[in-house]
């Protein structure tokens, strides 16, 4: 089991943020590296690669920062790349981050360059697609890269490119993602002496036009939890229960026992959170009371102590329910993802330059997300700022259209300029 994080940090840093400067007109990609960034996503597209698996990915995209005569070092994290830029002064290293996976989905848009991509997982052949836009991130850093390179003599400070595989989740049995590169020594000893003292990540989203960025101070995105409930009764004729300890039953009781958890245990107007059961298996036949019955769920949070908090609530609950039944319940959770955390100065200082690039009306505050996102790992290891980009036609409903890990998950291109830029302008903001 994972160690569990406590500490946010939301403020935490060795390193003092400047205050914002008078904003002058951002700078913008032209139309010819506009059109690369657009090859190189349906190139990535059309040939996606499962979480640690991504080994043509990483060449692809070291080949690319190679040509651009960056320092390269490959093989982090198993597939992970990342490049630094020296600028032509002393100020600091600003790092920007995108990952490469892809997802076990079979792709079902009718674009050109659609993915006819399969693969095992979990020990079944599957599609694999970029349904969760990571092909895009990879397109608009190799496009941020090729356009700072262009202007390293004005750069007074270095930045630090990160190209992350498996931010879907390692495959069982092994590790992999942000936490694996920060383990490997992303942030000291792969360059050493280029500490980053900021770290910026864009994610494409569904659910806002093309072009918008959401954005939200402190947390954004929510830790994620699974947990696994054994719970052992003693088996015996459906006839007599009375002969046995029935875990179905028992299993019931925990499930409705554990909702009053969040519902009645947790202060909620400190933080959202979820509790909630997936997968419920046990037994073999009508007329028998099994030994076994196996509960699978998920904890979504936004507060770190919150988040212990419901951990040991829900192992009590469990064990005391079973307990009351004759019963017993082995209670294991994996740790997931910690909340992401956007650092309310760093964002302070960005928004100007954000809406610049933007365009202020296209640049709004959303709400909490209960989905979850490894990028949190850099962000309790120096300030960071998350943003969503907005890939959905903005003449479509944007409640229709398909979300994010959906087959027919979508992003507009059109996008694709805003988030290098935004990229670049952040780095260039950070040596002011």
């Amino acid at each position: 089991m994972k160690k569990l994080l406590i500490a946010l940090a939301v403020g935490a840093s060795a390193f003092a943020l400047p205050a914002a400067h008078a904003q002058q007109s951002p700078v913008a990609i032209d139309d010819n590296l506009e059109s690369k960034v657009i090859e190189w996503r349906r190139h990535v597209h059309a040939n996606p690669e499962l979480s640690n698996r991504e080994y043509e990915t990483a060449k692809y995209i070291t080949q690319h920062l190679e040509s651009l005569g960056l320092e390269v070092k490959t093989g982090i994290a198993h597939t992970g790349v990342a490049a630094l830029l020296k600028g032509n002064g002393d100020g600091p290293t600003v790092a920007l981050r995108a990952d490469i996976d892809a997802l076990p989905v079979t792709e079902q848009t009718d674009v050109p360059f659609k993915s006819t991509v399969t693969s095992t997982y979990r020990g079944n052949e599957v599609g694999v697609m970029h349904a969760c836009g990571h092909d895009t991130h990879v397109a608009m850093l190799m496009g941020a890269a090729e356009q700072l390179v262009a202007m390293q003599d004005e750069l007074n400070g270095n930045v630090l490119f990160i190209f992350q595989p498996a931010e879907e989740g390692a495959p069982g049995g092994e590790e992999g993602g942000a936490e694996l590169m920060l383990e490997e020594g992303l942030f000291s000893d792969v360059f050493p002496g280029y500490t980053p003292e900021r770290v910026f990540g864009i994610h494409v989203w569904a659910g806002m036009p093309t072009g918008h960025i959401g954005y939200r101070k402190g947390p954004l995105m929510a830790s994620s939890d699974q947990f696994e409930i054994t719970v052992k009764g003693r088996q015996t004729h459906g006839s007599r229960p009375w002969g046995g300890v029935d875990p179905i039953v028992t299993s019931a009781q925990i499930i409705n026992s554990a909702q009053t958890i969040i519902s009645r245990q947790t202060n909620i107007t400190k933080a959202p959170a979820v509790l909630s059961f997936g997968i419920v298996e046990g037994g073999v036949r009508n007329n028998i009371i099994p030994d076994e019955v196996t509960l699978i769920g998920t904890i979504r949070n936004f507060d770190m102590d919150i988040r212990a908090d419901i951990h040991d609530k829900l192992e009590h609950t469990a064990k005391h329910v079973a307990q009351a039944n004759g019963a017993e319940a082995d209670v294991e959770i994996d740790l997931g993802y910690p909340v992401t955390v956007n650092n309310p100065d760093l964002v302070d200082q960005m928004l100007p330059i954000t809406k610049a690039v933007a365009g202020d009306k296209a640049v709004k505050e959303v709400p909490l997300v209960t989905g979850a996102e490894d990028f949190s790992y850099y962000a309790l290891e120096v300030p960071g700022m998350f943003v969503f980009l907005g890939v959905t036609p903005p003449d479509q409903d944007m409640d229709q259209a398909p979300s994010n890990h959906s087959p027919h998950f979508f992003a507009d291109e059109d996008a694709l300029r805003t988030g290098v830029n935004l990229y670049v302008n952040w780095a260039l903001e950070s040596f002011k």
